[in-house]
């Protein structure tokens, strides 16, 4: 029987930081990045390779993505994001939370591509 806080709130959703999600996308298995802020902050700078899903679009969305590969959650803070991989979860997928969010991303001078909505 599940117990009592994920009949509540579902499935944990696991995070990660900005750190482990850099060196996941340099090294081996490279998850799919949904960045899920709007298209107007998405082009003011994104992880390159990223996807821009709008957090209100997620829903009608998660078709286009394969549930047989890890998805990391992107916004701007880490609360749209882990808003996100909580729905993802509990459609099955195997998603996670960049914690931090951009704010993170930027403050460990990670590379930002800016311009064009992918």
């Amino acid at each position: 029987m599940k117990n009592l806080f994920e009949l509540l709130f579902g499935k944990p959703v696991s995070s990660i930081d900005a750190i482990e999600l850099n060196d996941r996308l340099k090294n081996g298995k490279r998850p799919i990045v949904i960045d899920v802020r709007q298209p107007d902050e998405y082009r003011g700078g994104h992880i390159a390779g990223a996807k821009l899903i709008s957090l209100n679009a997620l829903n009608s969305r998660m078709k286009e993505l394969p549930q047989s590969r890890e998805i990391v959650c992107v916004c701007a803070s880490g609360n749209r994001s882990g808003s996100a991989a909580r729905m993802l979860v509990k459609a099955g997928f195997n998603a996670a939370n960049m914690k931090g969010g951009m704010l993170s991303w930027r403050r460990a001078s990670f590379p930002v591509k800016k311009g064009d909505v992918a």
